[in-house]
């Protein structure tokens, strides 16, 4: 068709109209900067008894339950929202550009802390310098992987299902074996870190321990020099420090069934278990069971997740809901004791000032951002209630009524049940 000098008027028209409209539907990119000051406030109970960080002596971490010093008594020290010593526990860490040399600073909280008025948060002399990226990146960590064959067992179920287990051997296994058997998910954050100039509590100067009786709920700021003024934020109930997991167990015919009480403001649930079976290096076989109705070993979860990422799972039916108070695990997969490990999610705070604009043509340049996380870990032996926890870590030691032979007398004569420690000692070859 032979274009006329009008056709091609009217293509040119409409060719400028539709690249005026591209242009105009087009949204501006919002300028995005980082907080002045940052603060972090990891929130965490532990009960049942305690795992060293780090892979310690497990046998001194558990201590505390048969009248030993337990992990969680004597003075306070930075790290144990992540040590899975029992207890009640709150890590801080405050940073400011402002300051990148930052050595003290203040937290006022609440009557309710038992704490008050202050906090005292002062940086550490030695530690690793201070994590560059993104403050949103999920941090990955790592873990050994077994020797032998490993088994993976998973859901809520008093038997085995139908498929199950997946079953790999590591001298034969290829790469996509190996990541079908050990996926993973994982949502988890920076959090509460030690790091020069960036000050922490509880600190070399303020060691005490969070009251058995203590609440977070209330205003709380943070001051020092660097640190923007009016960084003033409230902690609401679902970021109160969470109550023990009281988890009972009892025997069935084919399973382990588990029964626990509801966890105010909890998100959601997951428990992982982990056994083995045999003792020689050629014939170690490791178990992993978790409450998810899809594979997933459980090992990166078992710590603070995002609220959207907690969401999508509770979607996905790998975790388990917060109305959800039973579960079961099928009998014998783990061996003759397995290590279970159970957490409840709370809801995580983020609270940026100023607001982000909603006009994004403005840019955002926050004065001080605060992440507060929140949960509840329960560690125990499948099959075994662990004994009440004091506050500490300790046992709670039962007293004879007046007039009564003492306790202790009176089991000279019963017959010794195996004990914690003895089952400890034998998941772990010791």
């Amino acid at each position: 068709m032979k274009l006329t000098t009008r056709n091609r008027c009217v293509i040119a028209v409409c060719m400028a109209a539709t690249c005026g409209a591209a242009a105009q539907t087009k949204a501006p990119v919002q300028v995005v900067k980082p907080p002045i000051a940052q603060a972090w406030i990891d929130v965490a109970t532990f009960s049942g008894f305690g795992m060293p960080a780090g892979g310690g002596n497990p046998m001194a971490a558990i201590s505390g339950m048969f009248g030993g010093a337990g992990a969680g008594q004597g003075e306070n020290t930075f790290g144990r929202t992540q040590s899975s010593s029992a207890g009640r526990w709150v890590d801080v860490t405050l940073a400011t550009s402002n300051n990148p040399n930052l050595n003290e600073a203040t937290q006022s909280v609440p009557e309710g802390t038992r704490l008050a008025p202050r906090l005292q948060l002062v940086s550490p002399e030695r530690a690793p310098p201070a994590p560059t990226g993104r403050e949103d990146e999920v941090v990955e960590r790592e873990f050994e992987r077994p020797k032998g064959k490993a088994y993976l067992y998973w859901g809520c179920s008093e038997t085995v299902r139908p498929g199950q287990p997946r079953v790999i051997d590591f001298a034969t296994a290829t790469p996509a074996e190996m990541a079908s058997m050990f996926q993973s998910r994982r949502a988890t954050q920076r959090g509460t870190h030690s790091a020069v100039g960036r000050p922490v509590w509880p600190s070399k100067t303020d060691k005490r321990l969070v009251p058995d009786d203590a609440s977070l709920v209330g205003a709380h700021a943070f001051s020092g020099q660097g640190v923007p003024e009016g960084f003033r934020f409230n902690i609401g109930a679902p970021q109160d420090i969470m109550p023990a997991i009281e988890l009972s167990q009892s025997e069935g015919a084919t399973a382990t069934l588990l029964e626990w009480k509801p966890v105010p403001h909890a998100r959601a649930y997951f428990i992982t278990a982990q056994g083995a079976r045999g003792r020689s290096s050629d014939s170690f076989e490791i178990v992993f069971w978790s409450s998810s109705e899809l594979p997933d070993i459980g090992q990166g979860l078992i710590d603070y997740q995002t609220n959207p990422a907690v969401d999508r799972w509770l979607n996905e039916k790998v975790l388990l809901s917060p109305s959800t108070t039973k579960c079961a695990i099928p009998k014998g997969i783990l061996g003759e004791a397995g290590m279970m490990r159970m957490i409840a999610y709370g809801t995580e705070m983020n609270v940026v000032h100023p607001p982000r604009p909603s006009d994004p043509k403005i840019a955002w340049e926050p004065q001080w951002a605060a992440k507060v996380r929140v949960k509840s870990v329960h560690q125990g032996i499948v099959g075994m209630d662990m004994p009440g926890m004091g506050p500490r870590g300790r046992a709670a030691q039962p007293q004879a009524e007046p007039g009564q032979p003492d306790a202790e007398a009176q089991k000279k004569d019963e017959p010794k049940k195996p004990s914690a420690l003895d089952i400890l000692r034998g998941v772990l070859g010791r």
